[in-house]
């Protein structure tokens, strides 16, 4: 999957992180796990993310740590997760972090909650088909004036790098339904979190 300009790693900097991108048969068919990470946290303060974290000296690489990761936010059994691959690194300007999206499927899901109450409000299994519906999906613009997808799923405004890679997953695993003719609406993301969090962002 080629990783957009805007995306691309530096030469040089940035810390090394991971997240899994973490695919698994739900009671409403093929569905993806994400969090809502806390409000006031120093960094993605009340985003929603896929689970992971940055690479500890003791993890072997990133995989281990978006399995270790995950684990420690939602409470989900390693031993019950296929991993896939890795996707191309991406990097984070806004907080520095180089990123390595793992691909895996969820073979044998146990329940799932907000493990680490610090890091993690809530913890929800996403349907495929709710990120997929047109009725679900805007845009947002960022503060360099640039937009992207968004996904408004159970009680979240999924946006930034979290739905930029589940907009190309749904593409390239044919799930992607045409936009409805209106359009779609155009959210000021900062906006929105000045106003969650009661300042500026």
């Amino acid at each position: 999957m080629p990783v957009p300009a805007e995306l691309r790693p530096p030469a040089s900097g940035g810390r090394d992180s991971a997240v899994l991108v973490l695919f698994g048969e739900g009671e409403a068919g093929p569905d993806v796990l994400l969090i809502q990470r806390n409000t006031g946290l120093r960094r993605h303060s009340g985003q929603p993310a896929f689970p992971g974290g940055s690479i500890d000296p003791d993890d072997d690489g990133p995989v281990d740590c978006a399995l270790r990761e995950a684990e420690e936010e939602t409470g989900a059994v390693r031993d019950g997760i296929h991993v896939l691959g890795t996707m191309p690194q991406c990097y984070i300007s806004r907080t520095g972090f180089r990123v390595t999206p793992v691909l895996a499927w969820w073979h044998t899901p146990t329940d799932v909650h907000a493990a680490d109450t610090g890091e993690v409000a809530s913890v929800a299994r996403v349907p495929v088909a709710e990120l997929a519906d047109p009725a679900n999906r805007v845009r947002t613009r960022l503060s360099n004036g640039l937009t992207g997808p968004a996904f408004r799923v159970r009680n979240m405004l999924v946006w930034g790098f979290t739905a930029g890679i589940l907009d190309r997953l749904l593409v390239l695993g044919g799930w992607e339904r045409p936009w409805l003719d209106g359009g779609s609406e155009v959210i000021d993301v900062f906006q929105v979190l000045a106003r969650d969090s009661g300042g500026t962002p």
